[in-house]
């Protein structure tokens, strides 16, 4: 059997047994398995567990308990609830305001901890049915709701962008440099698409009035003492990266013990409530431990049969300009995103495209940046976007599957815009390094 039809075979195996239902990760290990000893025999397994062995004794990879524990904490404490009553004693009177401000306070979650999952269901219990109390458009609402919470993939600390680093052997301090600009074009493109909507159109989102306003903090000085605890957390972590204080892993045990300490400081600790965030924690890290260890199998047996010298050759063959070929690898993790998580496809296809990428000549800091803008859109993207299934898990009775596979339509475009603005001005991304 040749390389070509192995690597069809292969990719036919992983999509088929897909449909069966079977995780991600015992579905990669499988295949890795079954080709290591249908291609070399049991002698090449020992090269393929050095290869495990390598990616889960990562130091970096120890920042990813930390910022999901960070999520963890912050969901269970006040502090996200506090946030979001805050913002709205600064949205005022304007047309969508209230939708703004989910957005902004989604923009400080997302720099609080980096996990999407979590912003999505927070999000959904404090913002979704204000929204629709106040009278909302509903596909807005929602379309607001998920997009929000997809800038975790984006906006530092992002587990993303952590993993890509590893995965690239790259900077993960200048992947955080890098993705704060597109982050806030990102953020600023959702809120200047409410607004534009919400003018042209008011009852889409009508503005506060006294009545509606049920807020628990009466003036701006209060509110603005509910948003400085959050805002020092975020500094703790992203200051002390940036300031070069601290490298990311440091940072987010100090943003740890940071919010560990604002939740004491509210009165709001308990042993119950770290049990249970500790126990969340082990759940997320342990899926994304288990599916990196079948993903590093199955790509190292795969480089092993030379599969990544087949890839490269058959891109690097194609008689096209380079931004091509970058264009036809954002296509095809776009189409896998339409069937895998956003780890699935970083495990998989960024090992076989970074070495192509850095052969073109293009930085892959740049590229980190596209990938995650790209795992945006795979959120979002139907039928299989993470975002409608945490939403749906938590919204009202009224809000379908279908309503929320609508309402991301229009902020898919978007991402896809930003997408191709960086492709044209690499300058977007890469200009504070």
């Amino acid at each position: 059997m040749d390389i070509s039809t192995a690597t069809l075979l292969m990719v036919g195996a992983i999509f088929a047994l897909l449909v069966t239902g079977l995780p991600l990760a015992f579905i990669t290990g499988l295949v890795a398995m079954a080709f290591t000893f249908g291609w070399f025999g049991e002698t090449a397994l020992p090269l393929v567990t050095s290869r495990v062995y390598g990616f889960i004794t990562e130091y970096s990879l120890v920042a990813v308990p930390m910022f999901v524990l960070m999520a963890s904490l912050l969901d269970r404490s006040g502090i996200a609830k506090d946030l979001f009553n805050a913002m709205r004693v600064f949205a005022g009177r304007l047309p969508g305001g209230v939708a703004v401000q989910t957005i902004v306070v989604a923009f400080f979650l997302a720099a609080l901890s980096g996990i999407i999952g979590g912003e999505i269901v927070l999000l959904g219990i404090l913002a979704l049915p204000q929204m629709l109390r106040l009278g909302y458009d509903k596909r807005l609402s929602i379309g607001v709701v998920c997009a929000g919470g997809a800038l975790g993939t984006m906006m530092p600390p992002s587990i993303v962008l952590i993993i890509y680093g590893l995965i690239a052997s790259v900077s993960i301090a200048e992947l955080f440099t890098a993705a704060v600009t597109p982050a806030v074009i990102l953020m600023g493109s959702y809120i200047a698409y409410v607004l534009v909507r919400c003018i042209k159109n008011p009852d889409m989102g009508p503005p506060l009035t006294e009545e509606s306003q049920d807020n628990p903090f009466a003036s701006r000085l209060d509110a603005a003492k509910a948003i400085l605890l959050p805002g020092l957390i975020a500094f703790l972590v992203l200051g002390t990266i940036y300031g070069g204080i601290a490298s990311v892993t440091e940072a987010a045990a100090m943003g740890v013990f940071g919010v560990i300490l604002a939740i004491m400081v509210r009165r709001e600790f308990s042993l119950g409530m770290l049990h249970h965030s500790l126990g969340q924690t082990l759940n997320t890290c342990g899926m994304i431990i288990w599916i990196g260890i079948g993903a590093a199998a199955l790509v190292g047996v795969y480089n092993l049969m030379g599969g990544n010298r087949f890839v490269s050759g058959l891109i690097l063959g194609l008689e096209v300009a380079p931004i091509v070929i970058i264009l036809v690898m954002m296509g095809i993790m776009l189409v896998l995103g339409l069937f895998l998580d956003w780890i699935g496809i970083a495990m998989l296809a960024l090992p076989i495209f970074l070495p192509i990428v850095t052969e073109l000549g293009f930085d892959p800091i740049w590229f980190g940046i596209l990938f995650a803008v790209n795992m945006q859109v795979s959120f979002l993207s139907p039928p299989f976007g993470p975002a409608a299934f945490y939403l749906k898990s938590v919204a009202p009775p009224e809000v379908s599957l279908k309503d929320i596979y609508l309402s991301v339509l229009p902020f898919m475009l978007i991402q896809l815009c930003v997408l191709a603005a960086l492709l044209m001005w690499p300058q977007l991304a890469i200009w504070p390094l």
